[in-house]
């Protein structure tokens, strides 16, 4: 048992106030600068008290960065492949934990290990194969029958092409797996019993047991695909699904320009509404999916 002290206490509460100023700081400069005007902004030293520019600098940023197509591309974006790497991780893991295969192991370390290859190691492949989908299969074709096929098939400037590379999760698999294994081994022979085939058990029984896994897995890919920078950048050259990472860009001050941060701010205010409301409904399942023990 834990002994608490006064001292032990006085230090922890510390900690927590020191914490809580680095995590609540930058959200404050964001704040306070997306309502000053463009002179308060730029003044030395830096005021943190809100001012009176917030609904103009927020409409300013709007329109210059065109946030509203970009915010429906990023939304259709991040809900895409938070479904999708929730499906996946969810089937995947269910392969694993309950069909009895010798090489079940191989195929979860398979998959574990792509956990140390972020998507900027692999983005140059990744990117070949998007650009020119039939590219393997014409070089496959013309090795067994030397027969070229002028066939081009690219995912450039879609929503396939922003997030089907992204679907694959090892994350998530891993997540699946984990609350899979601390099901008894009774569930499955008794829905046999049953008559449940393996799509039955999966759908009527695993799932809704892994709920609370599942929203949290679904809170964790929502907030990681809304803030996709360097894969919409390769692959989106058509203005029409510029991503709210991309437009945020545009409105950064140029070398040269006028250093309206303000505008900036507001902006990035903007931006980081949709995940902010998306953790703060699913908080409560996020803590409980990664914490609790209750099985």
């Amino acid at each position: 048992m834990i002994q608490r002290t006064p001292y032990a206490d006085a230090f922890t509460y510390v900690l927590l106030v020191i914490g809580f100023l680095l995590l609540v700081g930058p959200f404050a400069v964001i704040i306070a600068g997306a309502s000053q005007s463009f002179h308060e902004v730029n003044s030395v030293p830096f005021s943190f008290m809100p001012g009176r520019e917030l609904l103009h600098n927020l409409a300013a940023a709007w329109t210059r960065g065109n946030l509203k197509d970009a915010m429906v591309n990023s939304l259709i974006m991040a809900s895409l492949v938070t479904v999708g790497k929730v499906a996946l991780s969810a089937c995947t893991a269910f392969a694993i934990v309950f069909f009895r295969s010798p090489l079940r192991h191989l195929f979860f370390w398979s998959v574990f290990i792509t956990l140390m290859l972020p998507l900027e190691v692999r983005v140059v492949s990744t990117y070949a194969v998007a650009a020119d989908m039939m590219h393997p299969f014409s070089l496959l074709i013309h090795a067994i029958s030397g027969i070229d096929i002028g066939i081009e098939w690219n995912l450039l400037n879609s929503y396939a092409g922003l997030t089907l590379p992204l679907v694959a999760t090892a994350t998530g698999t891993f997540l699946y797996r984990q609350f899979f294994m601390t099901l008894p081994a009774e569930l499955s022979e008794a829905a046999r019993m049953d008559g449940a085939g393996p799509v039955r058990f999966f759908i009527d029984m695993l799932l809704p047991l892994s709920r609370t896994n599942m929203l949290a897995l679904t809170t964790i890919m929502f907030v990681y695909g809304w803030n996709q920078y360097l894969w919409p950048l390769l692959m989106v050259t058509d203005p029409s699904y510029k991503t709210v990472m991309m437009s945020l860009t545009s409105l950064l001050p140029a070398d040269n320009g006028t250093p309206d941060w303000n505008v900036t701010l507001a902006g990035s205010l903007i931006i980081m509404l949709p995940p902010l409301i998306v953790v703060g409904v699913l908080q409560r399942w996020f803590v409980r999916g990664l914490i609790s023990t209750e099985k």
